[in-house]
């Protein structure tokens, strides 16, 4: 969870929305990826099991995603909408579940992070601890895009398109590591065959 790369993303698709719209979608975001990264923590491991789904295969799926949206961010593709009022409800709870929720804060790394550390954890207290770590990066996420319209009228508006490149650029580079780190396994498969 990189709260500098969602930032942008989350000020530029929440810029038409009232201040408590702003929270709602930022709360609703939160729990989103909160229920998400804790389901796979807990069940991530036997999901993947069921469905013949590989770690691997989550980073280059995640890496292709997260490439896309930096590029968009990149190239400013991401802009403010125009939402009438009857629609704000909707556009709300459809943000705040995706991009926002998902794969914005539980994208391909946090979900693969709970698996790992849940898989690693060889007591219930250190489970405990990894779903408490979960929620409290949450937590501190829910603040930090809450707080985030203060940093917006800082920054202005040519500090923010900036802002959102260099994210974008950074995303894009964070993807590249994904995508290469997934497909690593499958590139040693067939060498070894």
């Amino acid at each position: 969870m990189n709260p500098m790369g969602i930032m942008p993303v989350f000020l530029t698709m929440t810029s038409e929305l009232s201040k408590r719209e702003r929270r709602r979608t930022a709360i609703k975001a939160v729990i989103t990826a909160g229920l998400v990264l804790i389901l796979f923590a807990i069940l991530g491991e036997y999901l993947f099991n069921f469905f013949g789904i590989s770690v691997a295969g989550l980073q280059v799926v995640g890496g292709v995603i997260f490439f896309i949206m930096g590029y968009d961010m990149l190239n400013a593709k991401l802009s403010p909408m125009k939402i009438r009022s009857e629609d704000v409800e909707k556009y709300v709870e459809d943000i705040s579940i995706t991009p926002l929720g998902i794969p914005m804060i539980a994208g391909p790394g946090a979900i693969t992070n709970a698996i790992i550390l849940m898989g690693e954890s060889e007591s219930y207290s250190n489970s405990a601890l990894v779903i408490i770590s979960i929620i409290l990066v949450l937590f501190t996420l829910m603040f930090v895009l809450i707080g985030a319209v203060g940093i917006t009228k800082l920054l202005g508006d040519k500090g923010n398109k900036i802002m959102m490149k260099l994210m974008g650029l950074i995303v894009m580079v964070i993807a590249v590591e994904f995508f290469f780190a997934g497909i690593t396994p499958y590139i040693q498969a067939i060498i070894n065959i």
